[in-house]
């Protein structure tokens, strides 16, 4: 199983808004320019952030982006499931009716047990969290 960039780079730009939290609004050109990612890409995940509600613009001369909350108030899980969709190991575990087997299979619930699990690692981290990680290391 791998994150795909949408992931990587979601976080990264939730990442940059949180570092300037209650500085102003921070334009998609600074963010492309400071964390190396196109701000064609930058658009596309823009779109999924402000439709989950963690992200907000203002548009004109002055206009930019923002965090809808707080960084602590912003799971990690919140990120991944906006630029992601929601997460399932295997289908049949958000849509048992693909499989005639889903309700006697050990292993569907092995898979759904394993994404839950993983799912209260990613929402036991915060925005806030990441960024203090980041300070430290740099």
């Amino acid at each position: 199983m791998k994150f795909t960039t949408r992931s990587t780079y979601g976080t990264r730009l939730m990442m940059e808004l949180a570092f300037k939290y209650d500085k102003g609004l921070v334009l998609l050109k600074d963010i492309s320019s400071s964390q190396e990612i196109s701000q064609k890409y930058l658009q596309q995940l823009i779109i999924p952030l402000k439709i989950a509600g963690l992200i907000r613009s203002s548009r004109g001369a002055h206009g930019g982006y923002f965090l809808s909350k707080a960084p602590k108030d912003i799971k990690l899980s919140e990120i991944i499931i906006a630029v992601e969709g929601p997460f399932y190991l295997v289908g049949c575990v958000d849509n048992p009716d693909i499989c005639n087997r889903a309700k006697s299979c050990v292993a569907r619930e092995i898979w759904s047990e394993i994404g839950e699990k993983f799912l209260d690692i990613l929402s036991s981290y915060n925005l806030q969290q990441l960024t203090e990680r980041h300070i430290e290391k740099h």
